[in-house]
């Protein structure tokens, strides 16, 4: 509203009478005649506002009165800012200009969250776009004659082709292995995926690049392959993804070096010079991450295995100055003193003893203290399999005095693990038949690790009823007392046997988790067998057998592996002086058999293995040898191909008759394939054996055996299915053989 609109309405109400007296003529003046007859005998107040007067002569009534004595204002005076009261003078007003008032703040209303993101989305997309396309106003500049890694066929790396960057080989391994673009080839990928994992590579290249000690790297990006959309058109051809290749250009830029390294307490101990030495970085060196990284290790190793049980190693932190372009190492190494070992002690003695334990351990009381020996004291009460957890914690027993080292004694803590199995194996083979096998065992019985088991087999050609007692790592580590008391009927092509025996041996083992180079075993065996030869089941009666023998055996292992080598070699030597006394007849004799094995990779997916067995009986005739006790060959572990028993001399029947000497040769190639994650290898094998009744092992009559396996590698080893066939078989021998094992042939 107006201030002159106002003023007026002021005024108008100022004379109220003068008003109404108007408002009243002119209701006469244009009211219709039938007015004038109005009663005279009105209200009073209508009679004090219109008089009879009025009624008489308007016009003179109108007249009459103070308003129309007065003379017409100015109209000019009406609108005349200066001619009007103040505002001040208007008590009637009390509402306050709208220009002077204070209006509330509007608050902005909360935006929809769908709505802020696809506004997000749509603003992110338009730049990734804008940013993807080739844009030739751009300022990269390609590396001219670039030194050009191909990371994959979409994704390379360009490097200045005149810088010294030794580096290079392992920032482009690094890279492969950790860049988003390496999925390039997903068929979902779509050209703002590409950018934004090309951005994060950008990043990705930076940081490799620090870690190698490059702080001021330059690193562009550009895509070729795509065409950009013709100016002022909406939308271009699609971008085939598969076609774009990403470039990073690479300028490495200076490298920083190291100006000061403190590695703590290291120069403050006894042996400082030697710790340092072990730290190999020094000052002028390169600041590379992964050299520090691998330096902190060995150092954290030499403490460990000079002495040092409770020495800690912080992690390293580097401060960079880029004015000199250096960095300031610094990696807090607390030594704390010098140890030597004193003695085990066992959370469940009762179990486990102490004194068992510290058999099992590779030091003695006294010796200094390594770390690597309290982890290898661990590992071999796992591989007991009496526990289920293992933890050995140093704790000290006497401080280190100057010159005098302290003493720490390892407390084990055991949890048990379940100590009794029941084991079953059902089975079938071309030379075995049937076979099921069941067995119970109690792992600690007598403890400490005092095994009993008993087991029992039922099958086509064999049945068995044995108990076996077992202490593990008897007397030292690693060392096997074993008692085997069995009784078993085996009827073979060979011979049918019954036999009772009873085996005591000694030995060094070597297992699945500690491999050991030397093994031994050093025995007593004693057997009672009556046994029929094949030939003369019919016609003949039974032969016992009663044999007592020394079983001696060393062996070398040189290879990488137990169940699965790939390079090294094997020997072992196999002597076992028995006496045979048969229906009054004392035999004498040696049983003496040699194996060799060697592994020789070719490259990484291709392994050539051999293997020799020699094997020799001297001091008797052949009739004067049980049968059981004669060499065979044929089968899964000597000549494939060829079924159980069934490479040399046959009787009269056609059956095996064994002989007292034996010659092997096998050559294998292991040829790793792509298959499962390169899980599965092929190996074709060939296969030579025979069997002589003389003493000396020839070649003489020997059968050939050829075919090809398969090879599934698993966590415990692999998983071997051999197919062999004979080159050169006799009347009755099997076209096919088909053996399945666990780990590889020989």
């Amino acid at each position: 509203m107006s201030e002159t609109v106002c003023r007026a309405r002021h005024r108008s109400t100022a004379a109220p009478d003068a008003l109404l007296r108007v408002i009243a003529i002119a209701s006469l003046v244009l009211a219709p005649v039938s007015a004038f007859a109005q009663s005279r005998d009105a209200d009073q107040a209508l009679e004090d506002l219109i008089p009879d007067a009025a009624l008489d002569n308007p016009e003179s009534w109108a007249l009459d009165t103070e308003a129309a004595k007065k003379p017409a204002p100015d109209p000019t005076t009406l609108i005349s800012p200066e001619a009007l009261p103040p505002l001040t003078d208007l008590p009637e007003i009390t509402i306050p200009w709208p220009d002077e008032a204070e209006l509330p703040k509007i608050e902005p209303l909360t935006p929809d969250a769908d709505i802020g993101l696809a506004e997000e989305q749509a603003k992110a997309a338009g730049e990734t776009l804008n940013a993807a396309l080739p844009d030739t106003d751009s300022d990269t500049v390609a590396i001219t004659d670039a030194a050009i890694a191909k990371v994959s066929d979409q994704v390379e790396l360009a490097f200045p082709p005149d810088v010294v960057f030794p580096e290079k080989d392992a920032v482009v391994e690094r890279f492969k292995g950790l860049s988003s673009l390496r999925t390039l080839d997903d068929k979902d990928d779509n050209l703002a995926q590409l950018t934004r994992r090309a951005r994060q590579d950008i990043d990705l290249l930076q940081q490799i690049m620090r870690l190698h000690g490059y702080y001021d790297s330059q690193v562009s990006q550009t895509l070729s392959g795509m065409d950009r959309p013709a100016e002022g058109s909406s939308q271009g051809a699609p971008v085939d993804v598969e076609k774009v290749v990403v470039r990073f250009d690479v300028v490495p830029g200076p490298q920083y070096t190291l100006a000061k390294i403190d590695l703590g307490d290291v120069t403050r101990a006894p042996d400082g010079p030697d710790l340092r030495a072990a730290f190999a970085m020094q000052t002028g060196d390169p600041v590379n991450s992964d050299t520090i990284v691998a330096e902190r290790t060995k150092l954290d190793l030499k403490l460990g295995e000079t002495g040092y049980a409770f020495a800690e190693v912080g992690e390293p932190a580097l401060a960079i100055d880029h004015a000199p372009r250096t960095g300031d190492l610094t990696l807090p190494v607390t030594t704390g003193g010098k140890y030597t070992f004193g003695h085990v002690t066992s959370s469940l003695p009762d179990y486990l003893s102490s004194r068992h334990l510290e058999r099992i351990a590779r030091f003695d009381p006294g010796d200094p203290y390594k770390r690597s020996l309290a982890d290898d004291l661990r590992q071999a009460i796992l591989a007991t399999s009496l526990v289920s957890s293992v933890t050995v914690k140093a704790r000290e027993v006497s401080p280190p005095t100057t010159g005098t080292p302290g003493t720490v004694d390892l407390d084990v803590s055991l949890t048990k693990a379940p100590q009794r199995t029941i084991a079953g194996l059902i089975g079938y083979s071309s030379g075995e038949g049937f076979r099921a096998e069941a067995s119970w065992e109690h792992r600690n019985f007598f403890p400490p690790e005092g095994l009993v088991r008993f087991r029992g087999v039922i099958g086509t050609r064999e049945q068995l009823l044995g108990a076996t007692y077992r202490r593990n790592n008897f007397m030292t580590r690693d060392q096997v007392l074993s008692f085997d008391l069995y009784a078993q009927t085996r009827n073979t092509d060979a011979y049918d046997a019954r036999t009772a025996s009873f085996i005591a041996m000694l030995e060094k083992q070597t297992t699945l988790i500690f491999q050991k180079p030397w093994a031994y075993s050093i025995g007593l065996e004693v057997v009672a067998s009556s046994e029929l030869p094949a030939a003369t089941a019919a016609t003949t009666g039974r032969t016992t057998y009663f044999v007592g023998a020394l079983p001696l055996r060393g062996a070398y292992d040189g290879s990488d592996n137990l169940l699965d080598p790939k390079k090294g070699f094997r020997i072992a030597l196999r002597a076992s002086p028995e006496i045979s006394v048969q229906s009054g007849v004392k035999s004498t004799y040696v049983r003496a058999q040699f194996d060799a094995s060697g592994y020789l990779p070719v490259g990484d997916r291709f392994v050539v293995a051999a293997r020799t067995r020699l094997g020799t009986i001297q001091g008797t005739e052949l009739v004067n040898i049980a049968p059981s006790r004669r060499f065979y060959a044929g089968g899964g572990a000597s000549v494939r191909g060829f079924t159980y028993q069934a490479v040399g001399p046959k009787d009269v029947a056609g059956d095996p008759s064994g002989g007292r000497s034996l010659a092997e040769f096998s050559l294998e190639a292991r040829v790793k394939t792509g298959l499962v994650g390169g899980a599965v290898s092929v190996v074709p094998f060939v296969d030579v054996g025979a069997v002589g009744e003389g003493t000396l092992p020839t070649l003489r009559g020997a059968k050939i055996g050829v075919g090809v396996g398969v090879r599934y590698e698993t966590n415990f080893g692999p998983i071997r299915v051999d197919v062999g066939t004979p080159l050169n078989p006799s009347k009755g021998d099997s076209r096919i053989g088909v053996y399945v094992a666990l780990g590889q042939a020989f």
